[in-house]
């Protein structure tokens, strides 16, 4: 029985809103079912804790929002209620933590807001709205804050939120009774890195930040006792020789936490890292073509055997199989979507 896709892209340079795929389990190619454009720039998406909500974030300025659809048809989401701003231009990332909506609000000052929810999944008010403070030494990209990640740690109790103006990662508790998110504790790297994303061992000690700016995944320690990050080491996710700009995006883990793959915008490609058992050492195996340009997103299928680029720049979603003694991807076909930035199996 084929599962489904929901794909997020980028509405003001011609992509289709939030598009639903069927997936095929023995290929893992994808069919477009249908596009909904209720919300302007659908540029990514989460899931409810029981899967019967899809949340997406509205990229938009000055000011941005989000957006509930229910999944009672899992091949036709549809919109519970309108948009709610999310008092934050140009909301990037967004997850589900504590019975509320995060959303990560690049555009600067970035910052991070907490939105209510209800018992069916919809989206209530505006709860609160934490404000990041700093900058950094790229006058282009640093003048300022600029979130682009928030998640949920693997304990369940932490909202991590990564700060790409800032150099930093600050780990929050959500208060959830007055919806207000205060700062634990913040970690800063090293300066003029960037980081965009970051992603958690399996096992839930380890973390993984990936830099934008610098084209370094670095590697932490976590705590989650007392929400602690503390950086190991930097591992370089391109081939030496590597010319050009590049802007690294997205960084997945296999869900048995021997291989990683970042995404790598400008040389087009997909690294393929492998970890020790430990979590601690990275080491860059190889790269190779993402299928199309600007790999905006990375994503696994739940079997953890094939792997999904999104590439905004070119319009499609690119699928490979991924040789799981060697982490290596093979692309076996792709599906074209304009202005794709986001995929996310249901």
């Amino acid at each position: 029985m084929a599962g489904h896709v929901y794909i997020g892209s980028f509405t003001s340079a011609g992509g289709r809103g939030l598009t639903t795929a069927a997936v095929d389990p023995d290929t893992g190619a994808l069919t477009a079912l249908g596009d909904n454009a209720d919300v302007d720039n659908p540029s990514f998406l989460a899931l409810s804790d029981d899967g019967r909500t899809l949340y997406a974030v509205g990229e938009t300025e000055p000011e941005g929002t989000a957006a509930a659809f229910s999944l009672a048809d899992p091949a036709a989401p549809k919109l519970l209620g309108a948009p709610v701003p999310v008092r934050g231009g140009s909301p990037t990332h967004l997850a589900v933590h504590h019975g509320h909506l995060l959303t990560a609000n690049y555009a600067e000052p970035g910052s991070v807001s907490v939105l209510a929810l209800a018992e069916d999944g919809a989206l209530g008010g505006l709860r609160s709205v934490l404000e990041h403070e700093g900058d950094g030494p790229d006058r282009d990209r640093q003048t300022g804050p600029h979130a682009h990640a928030v998640l949920t740690d693997p304990s369940g109790r932490w909202a991590v939120s990564v700060d790409l103006g800032t150099d930093s990662v600050r780990v929050c508790e959500l208060d959830a009774d007055s919806g207000e998110l205060e700062i634990e504790r913040e970690l800063g790297l090293r300066s003029g890195i960037g980081p965009r994303h970051l992603t958690f061992h399996p096992a839930g000690g380890h973390a993984y930040v990936m830099n934008e700016l610098d084209s370094v995944v670095t590697v932490c320690r976590w705590d989650a006792a007392i929400g602690s990050l503390r950086p190991l080491a930097e591992v370089r996710v391109l081939p030496e020789g590597a010319e050009g700009v590049n802007y690294p995006s997205e960084l997945v883990l296999s869900h048995d936490g021997r291989f990683a793959w970042a995404a790598n915008r400008g040389h087009n490609s997909i690294a393929v890292l492998a970890l020790d058992e430990t979590g601690e050492r990275l080491e860059l195996v190889d790269t190779v073509s993402c299928g199309g340009d600007w790999p905006r997103h990375l994503t696994l299928d739940p079997s953890g055997t094939r792997l999904y680029a999104a590439n905004e720049r070119s319009g499609d979603v690119t699928w490979f199989d991924v040789d799981t003694a060697t982490g290596i991807p093979k692309q076996a076909g792709s599906l074209e979507l304009p202005a794709v930035s986001c995929v996310l199996f249901g």
